[in-house]
């Protein structure tokens, strides 16, 4: 709220602050230029007079700061030309004094619906999200092992960190923190730190003021500023250049930092959720990860086991898989191609299984992926389908197959009948083949 006249300001705060809207008042333009660039505010309501500064020419400063920014523009004294100025130049709306308060207060909520849907816009557009892998799949003891500490954690602010080989989903358990947590209606930004180039990383975590460096003609909000209020997510956290963790470290600690170019602290209210693939102790060790960030970011623990380690997740994966990546029809995988995949090591993880499953599906035809539709390293991978003892009765082969995949699956009848393309009546009939 920027007013010059005292009882106005006083006003705005008593009645329309509250424990979901906190109000930050200014006397006058330097005031208010001082606040916006130490706070992330969602409305500004601005009068026109002010004893230092010109309304129009402070809301065309604010706007070019932060477009996304409403301001509502009051008056005392309402001429048209005002006006259409104020909107030709940005201005949500536009009051005359004196004002009723509930009419302000209306123009406000609606003035804030349309700044969270601009921001919300223009997050989706920047953040990086993988939309065919948003929940944890698998019923292995090691995955359910890992959604009972996430419900413990996610509601706490402590920094979590997630480790794991690439490819294990550790997107995956940032998704769930950040969506059991009581940020979930707030953004979760996602930034790989491998992607960040060492020159830029400062103005792109922390954004940068116009003239800050060569190239920068105008501000620039940082990833911080977008994810203020929500959750953050640095991915791949050990490639983060070593010298930005001194800086990031007092992030951590103060929840404070200053954009490049500026002089001035900005507040922001992050919770932050790290992943890597490294051994930071040993990165720690080698000089290449500064020690005291490590034990800041080493708070709470996730690791997600490779894929090998966990093979029996792997028919919920292809079923999961087949039905983001082909909503439109039912695919499915003949026998012998799931015990390809079951026998496979998966050194590229979920992501690899993901991929090939893409790729197959293409390749397949009547939507049935066979052995043919897999990539040759997976066959070469495979044992032979003949055991090295010598031939067997094909009933006691199936016996022998049906027996691998209750054991994969968990000896859920369910599942493993889904899985051998067969009802569970069915499997149940060639159980008690096997018991007579």
């Amino acid at each position: 709220m920027v007013d010059d006249e005292e009882n106005i300001r006083r006003l705005f705060l008593k009645e329309l602050g509250s424990s979901a809207t906190l109000i930050q008042a200014a006397a006058n333009g330097a005031e208010a230029r001082d606040l916006c660039s130490a706070h992330h505010f969602d409305i500004v309501v601005l009068d026109v007079c002010l004893p230092d500064v010109d309304g129009l020419k402070l809301l065309s400063e604010i706007k070019d700061t932060d477009p996304d920014l409403e301001v509502i523009m009051i008056t005392g004294y309402g001429t048209i030309p005002d006006a259409v100025e104020a909107m030709r130049l940005g201005a949500y709306d536009y009051v005359t004094k004196p004002f009723e308060l509930e009419r302000v207060e209306f123009v406000i909520e609606k003035a804030f619906q349309r700044a969270r849907l601009q921001r919300e816009n223009k997050l989706f557009k920047r953040q990086w999200q993988d939309a065919t892998t948003n929940f944890l799949v698998g019923q292995s003891d090691s995955i359910n092992a890992i959604r009972s500490l996430i419900s413990k954690v996610a509601p706490s602010e402590v920094p979590v960190l997630i480790t794991g080989e690439s490819g294990t989903g550790k997107d995956v358990v940032a998704r769930e923190l950040h969506n059991q947590s009581r940020r979930s209606n707030e953004p979760l930004i996602i930034k790989n730190c491998g992607t960040l180039q060492k020159e830029l990383a400062r103005s792109e975590i922390f954004g940068h003021c116009k003239g800050a460096f060569t190239g920068a003609d105008q501000n620039q909000e940082g990833l911080l500023e977008l994810a203020h209020r929500g959750s953050m997510f640095f991915d791949e956290i050990g490639d983060l250049p070593l010298e930005v963790q001194s800086t990031f470290l007092r992030v951590l600690e103060s929840q404070a930092y200053r954009k490049v170019g500026s002089k001035k602290m900005c507040q922001v209210d992050i919770r932050f959720i790290f992943a890597t693939n490294r051994n930071l102790q040993e990165e720690v060790e080698q000089g290449r990860f500064h020690e005291a960030l490590y034990h800041r970011i080493n708070v709470v623990t996730i690791h997600m086991p490779p894929l090998k380690e966990r093979k029996e997740d792997i028919p919920l994966l292809v079923e999961h898989f087949l039905t983001k990546l082909r909503p439109e029809g039912k695919f499915s995988l003949s026998d012998s191609a799931m015990r390809t995949l079951m026998d496979y090591h998966w050194p590229g993880n979920v992501r690899e299984l993901k991929n090939i499953l893409e790729r197959s599906t293409i390749l397949s035809e009547n939507r049935v992926i066979t052995e043919q539709d897999l990539p040759a390293e997976l066959l070469q991978e495979g044992p032979s389908s003949v055991p090295e003892t010598g031939l067997m009765p094909l009933r006691d082969m199936e016996q022998a197959y049906i027996a691998k995949v209750l054991e994969q699956c968990g000896h859920n009848r369910s599942r493993a009948s889904e899985v051998l393309g067969i009802s569970r009546r069915t499997l149940y009939r060639k159980l008690m083949q096997q018991q007579n």
